[in-house]
């Protein structure tokens, strides 16, 4: 019997919603599984996650940003990388070549306007039973919400950056 693959949303304001979905990706790995990780918005750069992963197989790793966007400047691009990278998102799935796919910061496509929600839902809903799809980012559109197996939202308590700490190598990056 093939296992179900599931849906699950890590969104809300607080850290580690990226680190939440590379945690499965790791146990996934471990069991000898093919994961495949998509990156929207975030853009070059030397982050950790992506030093090591580059020493791990069964692992693909493709940034399809490049770098945040929450600054209205050139948009036309944003929006045409954000597109591509959802196309080779389609494609992975489709391609039933993975177990775990992560789409990190998927959920920003839509808030930002870069794609409509709906054929997101769309290719999300297609998926092969067995694939789990793991989506990170803020404010998931409730048609998101509403086709996942699980949906954490994640809440800011306190955070070093609100008194000033800068972002430090081996924790935020």
């Amino acid at each position: 019997m093939t296992a179900r693959g599931r849906i699950i949303i890590h969104t809300g304001d607080g850290k580690g919603k990226t680190t939440a979905a590379l945690g499965t990706a790791f146990r996934a790995l471990g069991h000898g599984q093919k994961v495949c990780v998509i990156q929207f918005i975030k853009g070059q750069g030397k982050y950790g996650e992506r030093i090591m992963a580059e020493n791990l197989d069964n692992l693909d790793w493709h940034i399809c940003g490049k770098g945040f966007v929450f600054k209205k400047e050139n948009i036309a691009e944003d929006k045409k990388i954000a597109e591509q990278g959802f196309r080779l998102a389609k494609e992975m799935i489709e391609s039933d070549t993975y177990d775990l796919l992560i789409l990190d910061e998927l959920t920003y496509l839509p808030s930002l306007g870069f794609l409509a929600v709906e054929p997101i839902v769309e290719t999300i809903t297609s998926k092969p039973e067995r694939l789990t799809i793991i989506i990170t980012g803020r404010n998931a559109a409730p048609e998101l919400v509403e086709i996942a197996d699980t949906v954490s939202d994640i809440h800011v308590v306190k955070h070093a950056y609100q008194v000033g700490i800068k972002a430090q190598k081996g924790v935020e990056f």
